[in-house]
């Protein structure tokens, strides 16, 4: 009995602090089946994963409206199973979040491209061989400090410093959105060493349509250029129907480039849709068509 009132004792303190706590696995498995033709090459049959990924968040409540939370984040090809490289490369921060906002330490994707291109990818949020393959820029996600602002009125911002460490240069990377009814606003920039990219986005639904876009300008080593994309959908109950265009102007490295994406959507559930689409991405080479692509696929993805 000794024993058992005990143990009791020892739930009932420890109870208000699991209360507080809590850790949560999530994540999401997209794959397609894919004709594919690459530059000149006949074309071939490929299943393919989409950005695949599982991970663990927690948050433990602090008090006086402070709270500490985390993220460790996996990709994996779902095609084949196999881990990522890096095993939690995708994310894995540490949080601490109060009135004044989020202050975040460690790996994730950049404020600035969330900002503009994924925004606008609405047919598969920049997954797969339908991702954006035109913006530019560069993009440092390992070894960071940021902030992130608290919502003021629907808009928010986001700091973020890479450390380089000695091993690369350091990169600032900065954000803001502004959601507030129909419209949604959103601009990135950039910097590391000689390399910087500045982009602006906005995107308005009107009942059944959206329509959205970004201009971006990159500039590398003294060398600039222009990169633009356009995006539309049609909501009709389940179905979905989206069309992209987005083109590239040319610098001392790269030539001009276009892509054009085609998309349907059905969802079957909140978190299950089925959908097609064809991208097709065309270089402007005229040697050997190099780095031309296109892509008829199939696919399923299932958020968990």
């Amino acid at each position: 009995m000794k024993k058992i009132a005990l143990v009791a004792a020892i739930a009932a303190i420890s109870a208000p602090a699991f209360a507080q706590s809590s850790v949560t696995l999530y994540g999401r498995i997209n794959t397609t089946v894919e004709s594919q033709k690459i530059n000149n090459q006949g074309r071939k049959i490929v299943v393919a994963n989409n950005s695949s990924r599982f991970g663990f968040k927690g948050v433990e409540d602090l008090g006086g409206g402070l709270k500490a939370s985390f993220v460790l984040e996996s990709g994996f090809d779902s095609s084949d199973g196999k881990a990522a490289a890096s095993f939690w490369g995708r994310e894995s921060h540490v949080d601490l979040t109060g009135s004044f906002g989020t202050i975040r330490l460690g790996n994730w994707t950049p404020g600035s491209y969330y900002a503009t291109s994924d925004y606008v990818g609405m047919h598969n949020h920049e997954t797969g061989s339908s991702s954006d393959a035109l913006y530019g820029g560069p993009f440092p996600t390992t070894n960071k400090v940021g902030w992130f602002s608290p919502n003021f009125g629907g808009f928010t911002a986001e700091v973020a410093v890479h450390a380089g460490e000695g091993v690369d240069k350091k990169a600032f990377d900065l954000s803001a959105n502004y959601d507030q009814g129909p419209l949604h606003l959103g601009a990135g920039y950039t910097k590391q060493g000689n390399v910087k990219q500045f982009a602006g986005r906005a995107l308005y639904e009107m009942g059944a349509f959206t329509i959205g876009g970004y201009v971006q300008r990159e500039d590398v080593n003294g060398s600039s250029r222009t990169i633009s994309r356009l995006a539309g959908m049609y909501a009709l109950g389940a179905s979905e129907f989206h069309v992209n265009f987005g083109a590239t102007g040319k610098n001392v490295s790269t030539n001009k480039a276009n892509q054009f994406t085609l998309g349907y959507n059905y969802n079957l559930s909140k978190r299950t849709k089925v959908y097609g689409y064809y991208t097709a991405i065309d270089t402007k080479n005229t040697l050997n068509k190099a780095g031309d692509f296109t892509s008829l696929a199939a696919g399923i993805r299932h958020n968990f």
